[in-house]
């Protein structure tokens, strides 16, 4: 194997025993903690803001500020998330999220005044936006392709039960007669995990390869259980022939890549624009404007849709790599507009007290969002894009995600004061139903495809084919 192995970096690829297998499903689950941070750290605030209306006295604008504030961090995360992942690896990017996320989570839950709470949250958002794009790619860098939609779906299955059990703590708290404040510190627990997980875990091999250690990515592929060093390199090898190209979002813009990065913004537009975040982040508001007289049990409501949430998304595990993701997508979206036209209706015409109605309306587009729009897109965001352009790519997708999220949870108390919950609800199906000619017109089926023939389809046309045997037209030199 050409190249050479630089000691400095001993230590980064050889944590815990000198050639001890690592499985893959062991590396996905800690990188995926991540996620769990990402889910419980949005999750939270559903609960915890009934009680910060009433210790900072906030009004409906200061809610929704409240609400928003750590995704105003997010879209900073996501910015600088590309430039990190690249510069540093994609193990140490995830080290430092993790000193970020349990920090974070201490300072808001000791926060004096409002504008110190909003502080604190944004620099949380910086965490989450940040590993929303470097998770994915981290654990999409590492899997084989008969697995990688599985494993990269391990992210937003952490990502439901961090938010299902932001729910959960946040009952719990609310019915021990705690407020707001323990609600946001347990996320440390989840936050030095990952730490400590990162510590003993290994760096991508693509990362490695692009930096001209290809020893060590070889190593890095021996170290893996069940995977295949040399054919592993060979594709790794293909992708990287051109080193010369420079990368960033200009290559991006290149005939071909630029349809790729017109379908991963439209995913992570769209995935927002359905109304996702009405959901996760107003739940118990909506439960209450359908009857639900206290906190707690609304509360108690919110978590049953964040159970069937993490259930949806544990199924899309086993359809994302057989169904694929192409029919996970139009069929969810499907059903995330009928549940959505029903919540409208039931605001619409329901009863007074129509908990059982919204509820079970709330459990279809949940249950349809989990299994399509919420399981691929962050799968597509990391398997859409070359080597090369992998990261800032994915980055791009979740900065657009955050902006779009940013602008739905920071509008909808607005919109329903404004146009009224039935008009709020049925202009989140209008978009859904711009998302399904969307994804039928421009998204393909990936399922089964390696990372270079996803490549090779952007760039010749959006043609499936095997790669011929002249586009390795030289070796790279290393």
């Amino acid at each position: 194997m050409a190249g050479h192995r630089n000691d400095d970096h001993a230590v980064e690829l050889t944590s815990g025993r000198p050639g001890r297998k690592l499985s893959v499903y062991f590396i996905a689950s800690v990188a995926a903690l991540g996620g769990l941070l990402f889910g419980y750290d949005t999750g939270v605030i559903s609960g915890a803001q009934l009680y910060l209306v009433k210790t900072f006295a906030l009004d409906s604008r200061a809610q929704e500020f409240a609400v928003s504030s750590v995704l105003i961090g997010a879209l900073i995360g996501a910015l600088i998330a590309g430039k990190l992942n690249d510069m540093f690896g994609r193990k140490r990017t995830l080290i430092i999220l993790s000193i970020d996320f349990t920090l974070g989570a201490l300072l808001t839950a000791l926060s004096p005044n409002f504008w110190s709470f909003i502080l604190f949250r944004i620099m949380v958002g910086l965490g989450v936006g940040a590993a929303a794009s470097v998770v994915p790619v981290y654990i999409a860098e590492m899997s084989p392709s008969a697995v990688r939609g599985k494993l990269v779906t391990f992210n937003q299955l952490a990502i439901t039960i961090g938010i299902a059990v932001s729910y959960w703590v946040d009952l719990a708290f609310a019915a021990g007669g705690f407020d707001w404040r323990p609600m946001f510190a347990a996320a440390a627990v989840p936050g030095i995990l990952l730490f400590l997980g990162m510590l003993v875990s290994l760096e991508t091999p693509r990362w490695l390869a692009s930096k001209g250690r290809w020893d060590d990515a070889h190593h890095v592929l021996t170290r893996v259980r069940g995977a295949n060093p040399d054919e592993e390199l060979a594709g790794i090898r293909t992708a990287l022939l051109e080193e010369s190209v420079q990368v960033g979002v200009k290559e991006l813009l290149k005939p071909g890549l630029r349809m790729a990065l017109l379908v991963g913004v439209g995913l992570a537009v769209f995935q927002q624009f359905v109304g996702i975040n009405t959901v996760i982040y107003y739940a118990p508001t909506i439960f209450q404007a359908a009857g639900v007289a206290s906190a707690s049990a609304a509360i108690f409501a919110t978590s049953i849709v964040g159970v069937v949430n993490v259930a949806s998304t544990i199924l899309s595990l086993f359809l994302v790599d057989r169904a694929g993701r192409r029919v996970l997508l139009l069929t969810g979206i499907v059903g995330m507009i009928i549940g959505l036209i029903c919540m409208g209706a039931v605001f619409a015409v329901g009863p007074t007290s129509a908990v059982g109605l919204i509820l079970a309306s709330l459990i279809l587009y949940i249950f349809s969002f989990a299994i399509s729009l919420g399981t691929v897109f962050w799968l597509m965001s990391a398997e859409l894009f070359p080597t090369r352009v992998r990261a800032v790519g994915a980055s791009i997708c979740a900065f657009s995600n955050w902006v779009s999220n940013f602008l739905v949870s920071v509008t909808f108390l607005t919109l329903v004061n404004g146009i009224g919950r039935p008009m709020t609800f049925w202009l989140y199906a209008i978009m859904g139903a711009l998302a399904f000619v969307f994804c039928f017109s421009l998204v393909p089926e990936t399922k089964g495809k390696t990372l270079e023939q996803i490549e090779y389809y952007w760039l010749h046309g959006r043609r499936w084919r095997e790669a011929p045997p002249d586009i390795t037209r030289r070796e790279p030199a290393l």
